[in-house]
């Protein structure tokens, strides 16, 4: 190996000394621009090391890859993808995509000062909550509401205030865990809570209910089964029945449903998941759910109920330690203004409208894709021998909602020649923005369910740069 070559290449000082990397400075901070031009530096080393040539190292080629170094370290770990999966509430994927409003409203919220805790009429101190309770509670029937960062913070909370070193009543069937090996039994207790298991795992009666209350519980626990399904030789009381019983002996019973839906889903033929205003009229006393899954919103514990326990969770000193900040407030907010009416709910907001969208629709957009695709993968000239086809397949809710039921769909298949799925699927998350599709029966899927019509010509682009190898 000849290493005079290795001295011939130019030093990062003198080429920090150019015009076009002088340039670069002005918009990047120094230090970054260094290790761009270091890293392209070694790359030619490496290349040499292996028989290059230094004519194939000159200065242009080498900041050819320090400027891609340089734009790809500049791009933001977080960043927005295209979720072609079909999956609604992708957990991997952030879940539930903003309504356009709510957008709105935390752009406006982030970008200056807003009245968070100041009571505009008075001008004295307000309550960061009074932002969304009177909305949550006219949505729902409840007297009083609150929001945590999170519904396994409004577990804990509510666990913590109202069963703190008293036993609470639970059936075996519904211990679960859910995702991040979150387990009910676990979060009882670090609450303090005491864990009185009721019934067995398949059946649970009021009479099993009826044992624990004369023994002295001192709230029941309901944990709503939205993210497994229970089928077969089962039974659990009505949730009129359970209120009846604790409230025969004032005891308070507190619903976890989980994702939590303000829409009536069953009215369009989507799963049996009750609304939170159903759990309310039943007169459950306390109701916790997700912001970020069926609502639509974007992260957040939403707790609502009877005042009296509303109000001693509102005192609780760890309350502090959950609190959301304004942009989660302002997102919150004007998502559930969108529910005041149904259709405009199920239009505007994302979620909403991509698990209830018509399957005609879907199809007219997997052929305009297809189309497209097809056209696309045409013009490049590059050899791409690709099949592409519309075909049938099925969306999911995601996110640990809905968990039995698929939505029926389409999308695109795509086969490459001379390119496996698992390399076609690499080649597509390294696309600007990524593309996050799926493999079935050995063709790479996009469901058009999860993609908006303003990521389309970003798409087409990516798969077809995906298809030739190129990022």
């Amino acid at each position: 190996m000849d290493t005079t070559q290795f001295r011939q290449l130019p030093a990062v000082h003198k080429l920090l000394e150019s015009a076009v990397v002088a340039s670069w400075c002005d918009v990047y901070a120094r230090t970054d621009v260094v290790r761009a031009l270091q890293a392209a530096l070694s790359q030619a080393r490496a290349a040499l090391r292996e028989g290059g040539t230094l004519e194939s190292w000159d200065q242009p080629a080498i900041l050819r890859i320090a400027a891609d170094v340089l734009t790809r370290q500049a791009q933001l770990h977080l960043r927005a993808v295209i979720n072609a999966t079909g999956i609604v509430l992708h957990t991997n994927l952030g879940r539930a995509p903003l309504a356009a409003e709510a957008i709105a409203a935390v752009q406006e919220s982030a970008m200056g000062y807003s009245n968070l805790e100041l009571d505009l009429e008075t001008g004295q101190r307000g309550q960061r909550y009074d932002h969304v309770e009177k909305v949550i509670c006219d949505l729902t029937g409840a007297e009083a509401a609150l929001v945590v960062n999170n519904n396994a913070a409004a577990v804990f909370l509510i666990l913590r205030e109202l069963a703190n070193g008293v036993p609470v009543a639970i059936s075996r069937g519904e211990l679960i865990e859910i995702g991040g090996s979150f387990r009910v039994s676990e979060i009882m207790r670090e609450s303090g809570a005491q864990l009185v298991e009721v019934g067995t795992t398949n059946k649970t009666h009021e009479r099993d209910y009826e044992n624990a209350l004369n023994e002295g519980v001192a709230l029941v626990l309901r944990i709503h089964a939205s993210n497994f399904k229970m089928l077969g030789f089962t039974y659990k009381p009505s949730l009129d029945a359970l209120v009846k019983l604790a409230h025969a002996r004032d005891v308070p019973v507190y619903e976890d449903l989980g994702s939590g839906s303000l829409f009536n889903l069953k009215k369009v033929g989507i799963g049996e998941e009750p609304t939170v205003r159903e759990s309310i009229a039943a007169g459950v006393d306390v109701v916790s759910f997700s912001g970020d899954k069926l609502l639509g919103a974007t992260q957040a514990g939403i707790i609502c109920g009877k005042k009296r326990y509303l109000d001693r969770l509102k005192k609780n000193q760890l309350l502090r330690a959950l609190r959301v900040d304004k942009l989660t407030l302002a997102a919150l907010e004007a998502t559930l203004r969108l529910y005041r009416d149904e259709e405009i709910a199920r239009s505007r907001v994302p979620t909403l409208h991509m698990m209830t969208r018509a399957v005609d629709d879907l199809r007219d957009d997997a052929n305009r894709l297809a189309d497209t695709l097809r056209k696309s993968l045409a013009a490049q000239g590059k050899g791409v021998v690709a099949d592409v086809r519309v075909t049938r397949v099925e969306s999911q809710v995601g996110g640990g909602a809905l968990p039995s039921e698929d939505l029926p769909s389409y999308g695109v298949a795509l086969h490459v020649v001379g390119v496996s799925e698992q390399t076609l699927l690499e080649r597509l998350r390294a696309q600007s923005p990524p593309i996050i599709a799926r493999i079935m029966k050995e063709e790479v899927i996009f469901d058009v369910r999860t993609i908006f019509a303003w990521q389309r010509d970003e798409l087409v682009r990516g798969i077809a740069n995906a298809c030739t190898g190129c990022a």
